[in-house]
């Protein structure tokens, strides 16, 4: 590996934490500043993650692990953290991701899902970490990144008043009496088979927030980076609902935060494109319209449906990097 793929600081944390003599091999990144790497020691194995500061702040990672760890849930284990150098070693989870499983072999699709959907049903009975709340003017923000970038990058200029609006006038479902963790980015690429009884390992949580149990529910049923089938889709809300007496609160709450969630994704995709180079991330938009589409078709979401029926035309709704190019 090329010595300046590896961060300065990782030799010497290494060794100070009884891995002097590992070897660190990069693994795939994610969308953020952070990078990854296998760390081997003879028949040990973890993970070193790299959360650089100022970009990344590793704290979250670490209290969430912990707490999660705490609760029965299968977090990484910390081996090792110097959140002030950016600097932790995880627990090793193996390769084997949800999504690999079910593209090798889609008759386990149902029975991972089942898992996946009871996994947060565990979560949702027990009291949340003390978070920052999944407020009102953190879901406003956020789908705003849709107006902000997307429409900016297909040439269009929007009402973007009223697209707050709009929004304003649905979010209220989405803002429960009893709030959850919501870990953000519950989906099949941050769900890991461990292959013993400890359950999915989970990833990617730093950023928990305290909000609506559907929250995470639409982010593994409407997945950014893979189809989901709407008969699994539907077959997973039925198990949610049943296991906890959801009613149709609950579905309106789905399809608000689905729309806003994918409204935001949308977004952001279009931002790592256009701000940080990242070109593949606007084929992934086509399906995550797909997916606001028929969000959109809910009555709860009328007015939000409405904007988008007058501001954004069929035919600018998919890739922004093809829509910009034609």
């Amino acid at each position: 590996m090329a010595s300046d793929m590896i961060p300065a600081a990782a030799p010497a944390f290494l060794a100070a934490h009884g891995w002097h003599d590992a070897t660190m091999v990069p693994l795939a990144g994610d969308a953020s500043f952070r990078r990854y790497f296998r760390v081997t020691s003879g028949a040990r194995r973890a993970i070193l993650m790299d959360a650089p500061p100022p970009h990344e702040d590793a704290r979250p990672f670490v209290a969430i692990a912990r707490w999660l760890g705490g609760r029965g849930f299968a977090a990484p284990a910390i081996l090792a953290a110097d959140p002030a150098i950016g600097l932790v070693l995880l627990e090793d989870f193996g390769d084997e991701r949800m999504r690999e499983a079910i593209d090798m072999a889609p008759e386990r699709a149902v029975s991972l899902y089942e898992h996946a959907v009871d996994t947060l049903v565990a979560l949702h009975r027990v009291p949340h970490a003390p978070l920052r709340a999944y407020d009102r003017a953190e879901l406003h923000r956020e789908a705003a990144l849709l107006s902000d970038w997307y429409c900016p990058a297909v040439g269009l200029s929007v009402d973007k008043a009223r697209y707050h609006d709009a929004w304003d006038e649905v979010l209220g479902v989405a803002l429960p009496e009893a709030p959850v963790m919501v870990l953000r980015d519950y989906h099949a690429e941050n769900l890991m088979l461990l292959g013993d009884d400890r359950g999915l390992g989970l990833l990617d949580f730093q950023d928990a927030l305290a909000g609506h149990p559907a929250y995470d529910l639409v982010s593994l049923l409407q997945d950014a980076r893979r189809d989901v089938e709407p008969a699994i889709e539907a077959a997973m809300l039925d198990r949610y609902r049943h296991a906890t007496g959801a009613g149709a609160a609950f579905d309106a709450a789905y399809h608000v935060l689905g729309a806003q969630r994918n409204a935001k994704i949308i977004g952001i995709f279009t931002r790592l494109w256009k701000r940080d180079g990242k070109s593949r991330y606007p084929g992934l938009c086509p399906r995550v319209w797909r997916y606001l589409s028929a969000d959109l078709k809910h009555t709860s979401l009328a007015p939000v449906s409405a904007w988008f029926d007058q501001n954004i035309p069929l035919d600018k709704r998919g890739d922004p990097a093809a829509i910009a190019g034609a």
